[in-house]
């Protein structure tokens, strides 16, 4: 049993579960935010042209309210999330760019892989020195 605990442990202190978990604890913060935005801002807005609440939409089936306008909200939520989370990460690539050179067309590359062995060689080479194959 202490094992199986031992085995847990290393598990649980990985650097990606740690992520893992932070990543949820934000993105759960950060759902009341989004909420927030739709319900306080987008949600009157898109009312102003419809001319109606989302949130009061519903269909009642045999006594049964089918409440539709809280998905239309809980969707339009989703899709601002979605969207926040695609800049977020798009700014953190050209966060990640910044001081990277990007390579030319001019630029011949170092190495190359030999089509047989598969292996790195220098760019010049005509014959492999893993393999002795010439190409």
């Amino acid at each position: 049993m202490k094992k199986f605990f031992d085995e847990f442990k290393n598990f649980a202190m990985k650097g990606n579960v740690i992520d893992l978990a932070v990543g949820v604890i934000i993105g759960a913060a950060f759902q009341s935010i989004v909420n927030s935005l739709v319900n306080d801002i987008v949600s009157p807005v898109l009312g102003l042209f419809t001319k109606m609440d989302f949130s009061s939409l519903v269909l009642t089936v045999r006594g049964v309210p089918i409440k539709y306008g809280s998905f239309i909200t809980a969707v339009i939520n989703f899709i601002v999330m979605a969207f926040v989370v695609f800049l977020f990460v798009r700014l953190i690539g050209k966060i990640k760019q910044i001081g990277h050179t990007p390579k030319t067309a001019d630029e011949k590359p170092l190495t190359k892989k030999c089509p047989y062995c598969m292996s790195e060689i220098p760019y010049e080479a005509t014959r492999c020195p893993h393999c002795t194959s010439v190409f």
